[in-house]
């Protein structure tokens, strides 16, 4: 018999299945309510971290087009529904899980592939978002730097064999357009 508690609660594992970019399956039997406060706390607040019940859970997974769940949902069962850096969220609950025995990783998806929990693991060694775009900002600002000394070193071998300061691309005279545009007239 369903009850409107327990269709308010299928509906919101649903949405957060559907507005979530991954989610991590875990155990977490045997964890005080500190222990889940302060893992709640390292996953930052794009991650929502839910004791959820494993039946009502199977109906949203369903609902939501999620099968990485299933098979999995036995036992005490809490999800991490992430929502920001998934990389960041991964690494937190890995390093949790290391630290405290008892938080058990299961399995996950990951934009709409399912992972276990060894991919888990590995998603969680990747390096971070934001240090990846700082690689990818190094690599692209490399070409326009090692121009920038090319030139300069062209410049300062001009100023070397003409004995005076080569001028520079600043140094160009400001009044030049305008004394142009007066000898048109």
């Amino acid at each position: 018999m369903t009850t409107p508690n327990k269709v308010a609660a299928v509906s919101e594992i649903t949405t957060d299945f559907n507005e979530s970019t991954a989610a991590v399956l875990t155990e977490y039997r045997g964890l005080s309510v500190a222990q889940l406060k302060e893992l709640r706390r390292s996953l930052g607040a794009e991650t929502k971290y839910s004791v959820v019940k494993n039946s009502l859970t199977a109906i949203a997974a369903k609902e939501a087009g999620v099968d990485a769940f299933d098979g999995q949902l036995a036992g005490p069962t809490a999800i991490a529904f992430i929502k920001g850096d998934a990389v960041a969220a991964a690494k937190s609950l890995t390093d949790f899980a290391k630290a405290n025995k008892q938080l058990v990783i299961k399995t996950g998806y990951f934009e709409g592939k399912a992972l276990n929990a060894s991919e888990v693991a590995a998603l969680a060694a990747l390096e971070s978002r934001e240090l990846q775009l700082a690689k990818v900002a190094g690599v692209l600002k490399a070409p326009a730097a090692a121009a920038a000394r090319i030139i300069d070193a062209l410049r300062i071998k001009l100023e070397e064999e003409n004995g005076a300061p080569a001028p520079a691309a600043e140094e160009a005279p400001a009044e030049a357009p305008a004394e142009a545009a007066s000898e048109e007239a």
